[in-house]
């Protein structure tokens, strides 16, 4: 698309504009993978969400503008208690933390220990503050396995919540057998197998990798599966320039490419078209940026649960 110099001007200005009122209210911007490569690109730090919980809690400046998914902006401020932390949109949700209230989570484990059986609740950080708060453990696509291999008892069952198709992946690393909720991600969800296989007989010797969030059918066509920064680093390993197609949220090729920019990355096609991405993710815009930082919201206030959810948290990503 060509972009005329009137737009040129007005992109320029308003990464002018954000720069501007970084510095005004003493801000770091954090930003997904999975958000739009102008956002990636005015961003302080960019990561998946372990990197960013981590990063979140070396931050220095007063306010954490986190351009993500409220899951994301919640577990940053439950780790920074003392600062102020932004989300551009409250409305860029979740749809694995929507399949999972907390009140539906509090009564099946009520139904599995009245059925006199002993557990860990091992939850997905795609999941509410609420869910976190009645957990054992808090995972990602970047620890799930050390967690549930290392650090729950052995002795234990295993609920594993919400993502079931993470949940399988990290049953057949680790051999434990999990009890797994019945959730999955929107994005991951629709990959198409019968596409993916057109488009590797069209590129030929093309190396395939996927997000453990995939169906098992996607997952057992992938070279490679891994969460976002496994990705890059897995990529950045493979010397000769490469076709790789890429089966998790269409945003992450823009990282991807950044990164390591000797390869070609396609995306995996959808049941319906090739543009996977997360429209959770898109609601957060330049602009939406832009004016949480003008107005300072909306912003994550306090809630109870984020005294209990601090502690599984802390013992979780950061011990």
């Amino acid at each position: 698309m060509t972009v005329s110099s009137a737009d040129a001007e007005v992109d320029l200005a308003i990464y002018d504009e954000i720069e501007h009122l970084k510095r005004r209210e003493d801000a770091t911007i954090l930003a997904h993978y999975y958000q739009d490569g102008a956002i990636q690109e005015i961003a302080d730090i960019t990561g998946d969400s372990l990197k960013l919980a981590r990063a979140a809690t070396g931050v220095n400046s007063k306010t954490i503008v986190f351009c993500g998914v409220h899951f994301m902006a919640e577990t940053a401020k439950i780790l920074n208690p003392e600062k102020r932390v932004l989300l551009p949109d409250t409305l860029a949700g979740c749809s694995l933390a929507d399949g999972c209230p907390a009140d539906r989570l509090a009564r099946f484990q009520t139904e599995l220990r009245n059925r006199g059986r002993r557990f860990d609740t091992v939850t997905y950080i795609n999941s509410s503050a609420d869910v976190k708060a009645i957990s054992d453990w808090i995972v990602t696509s970047g620890n799930a396995i050390e967690i549930v291999r290392d650090r729950v008892p052995s002795d234990r069952e295993i609920l594993f919540v919400p993502d079931r198709h993470l949940g399988k992946y990290v049953e057949e690393a680790t051999g434990r057998k999990l009890i797994l909720w019945d959730g999955a991600c929107v994005v991951h969800e629709v990959f198409s197998v019968s596409e993916l296989l057109k488009t590797r007989r069209r590129l030929a010797n093309s190396i395939t990798i996927a997000h453990p969030e995939c169906p098992v059918n996607i997952r057992e066509q992938a070279d490679f599966v891994g969460g976002t920064e496994a990705m890059l680093k897995y990529v950045d390993l493979i010397e000769q320039p490469a076709e790789i197609l890429v089966a998790t949220e269409a945003n992450m090729l823009w990282r991807l490419q950044n990164n390591v920019p000797r390869h070609r990355y396609h995306p995996v096609p959808g049941v319906t078209c090739a543009c996977n991405t997360c429209p959770h993710m898109a609601r957060n815009t330049l602009e939406k940026v832009r004016d949480c930082l003008r107005t300072g919201g909306p912003e994550i206030g306090w809630r109870d649960a984020f005294d209990r959810a601090a502690a599984v948290l802390r013992r979780s990503l950061l011990g």
